[in-house]
């Protein structure tokens, strides 16, 4: 991999996909709407694109070509068949990240449990798709329409609860927080259990399969997973404190994992090609103190 493609990469694991490929050589190229500054400098190549805009696309792409694209910002199956079209020809391998979302809810799901090489998928753009079951479809049929037409090698990552320092949406801080500040939590089902990543094992797994040749979906993520009762019940013995677990909160304290039904992935095929993801414990207990040292 002497060049790649990141669209996205100013926030988030993305931002540490590009300091790792930028670490290793790699050429980076990185595509956004230009409305988030980056670290890097004059280190990378930057295109200003619209992902719902197919001439905005084809304008900044035009007569480039990379090694490795990496698609961070896909989020409709319309995007993705822009994506076919704009990019055939143009590299030798296509990572795409996916979700764990596009299986039906269950622990330890394996790729084969949704197969997207046979799925009728729908074309509509992202704005089509609202919620978590809109979230769903449209990752479903983003990776249908990139395994049925592949036009390229394409690799779909399909990654778990991503956490990590640099988290954005706060989702486990939310949950930390309400525990240290002794505040209810909204969880209707919190026996479900969940799965997880760290922001840095993505990246580098990320960085990984850009360096491997197999192709098709493929999971990634902590082995095992916990429910948000056990997840709570961390929290609370870390910092001392008892969490306040109730079946309905106003919006302002529902949690963000409040799921209806389990969803965690079986990685033994990431593991079985040779990636070592990190251990799942040590990582989250110390999030969770970074968290707590902060609600104070």
């Amino acid at each position: 991999m002497r060049s790649a493609l990141v669209l996205g990469g100013t926030q988030f694991f993305g931002k540490r996909l590009v300091q790792l490929l930028l670490d290793a050589g790699v050429e980076v190229t990185i595509g956004t709407r230009g409305k988030t500054a980056d670290p890097f400098g004059d280190r990378v190549q930057r295109l200003v694109l619209d992902r719902e805009d197919a001439e905005s696309m084809e304008s900044a792409v035009e007569g480039k070509s990379w090694d490795v694209i990496y698609d961070q910002t896909c989020y409709s199956p319309q995007e993705a068949l822009d994506a076919c079209y704009l990019f055939s020809g143009n590299t030798k391998r296509y990572i795409f990240t996916s979700t764990m979302a596009v299986y039906d809810g269950g622990t330890a799901q394996k790729e084969e449990d949704f197969s997207p090489f046979s799925y009728a998928y729908s074309t509509g753009n992202r704005r089509e798709y609202p919620g978590i079951a809109g979230y769903t479809e449209a990752k479903r049929s983003a990776e249908a329409v990139l395994f049925q037409k592949e036009p390229f090698p394409v690799v779909a990552v399909r990654f778990p609860l991503v956490i990590g320092p640099d988290d954005y949406t706060n989702r486990l801080r939310f949950h930390v927080e309400h525990v240290v500040r002794e505040q209810p939590i909204g969880i209707s089902h919190p026996d479900t259990r969940i799965g997880f990543i760290s922001s840095e094992d993505a990246s580098r797994f990320l960085f990984w399969l850009g360096t491997q040749s197999f192709v098709g979906p493929i999971n990634a993520g902590y082995t095992g997973d916990i429910s948000h009762r056990e997840l709570l019940e961390r929290i609370g013995h870390i910092v001392g404190k008892e969490p306040l677990i109730i079946e309905k909160a106003e919006p302002e304290h529902q949690s963000p994992y409040s799921f209806p039904w389990s969803w965690s992935l079986d990685t033994e095929k990431a593991r079985s090609a040779g990636f070592t993801f990190g251990e799942f414990d040590q990582m989250l207990d110390s999030l969770i103190r970074t968290y707590a040292k902060d609600a104070v």
